[in-house]
């Protein structure tokens, strides 16, 4: 049902093809279930990450970088809605022991923080190899990648950790609403103080 190996290695696998097909729509693939939630909540990340970019650029016009604004709003809302939806369906699918202790945090944010983690794992390995910079430069990504790989197998193995101790009753979690605000033009004052 989870297994942090695959993920991960989705990760990875998708990273490198939407880096491919990054103008196309959606990322084909045959997964339901977790591995399909998992798969979306990782696009996302993706297109967020690719949008912050665009906000960074030297000379981006303001009209450009409030549309990244609104842009990256959405994509953090699916981001965490995707969250909870991971949560929600492995919830569904389990009975957790009431008094066994609780963790800190769900499976759906250590993916998603395992959906970083690969981005981050991406863009650094690119870095390490990039023809135009300078050879400190290089050697400098080389060891951050070294970094960014035992943060990312440590994680993993702690969601393999968690898993298991959730399907053996020695460990529970619960739900976790990101409550997120600014998107909802009822509580966010910034919105519904302009009407």
């Amino acid at each position: 049902m989870l297994d942090a190996l695959l993920i991960t290695r989705m990760q990875d696998e998708m990273t490198a093809a939407l880096h491919v097909t990054e103008n196309e729509e959606g990322f084909e693939t045959g997964a339901d279930g977790l591995m399909a939630l998992a798969i979306a909540q990782h696009q996302a990340n993706f297109e967020l990450w690719h949008e912050e970019d665009k906000a960074r650029v030297p000379g981006v016009a303001d009209t450009e970088i409030v549309r990244v604004k609104h842009a990256i709003d959405a994509l953090n809302q699916r981001r965490n809605d995707l969250v909870e939806k991971m949560d929600l369906w492995l919830m569904a699918r389990l009975e957790q022991d009431p008094i066994a202790p609780l963790h800190s945090e769900t499976p759906g944010l250590m993916i998603d923080r395992l959906s970083i983690l690969a981005l981050k794992i991406y863009h650094t390995r690119e870095e390490a190899h990039r023809a135009s910079a300078t050879e400190e430069h290089r050697s400098r990504n080389v060891g951050r990648l070294a970094l960014l790989a035992e943060q990312r197998q440590d994680l993993a193995g702690c969601l393999d950790v968690l898993w298991s101790e959730v399907l053996g009753g020695r460990r529970r979690f619960k739900l976790y609403r990101q409550m997120k605000m600014y998107n909802d033009p009822e509580l966010n004052p910034a919105v519904y103080g302009r009407s």
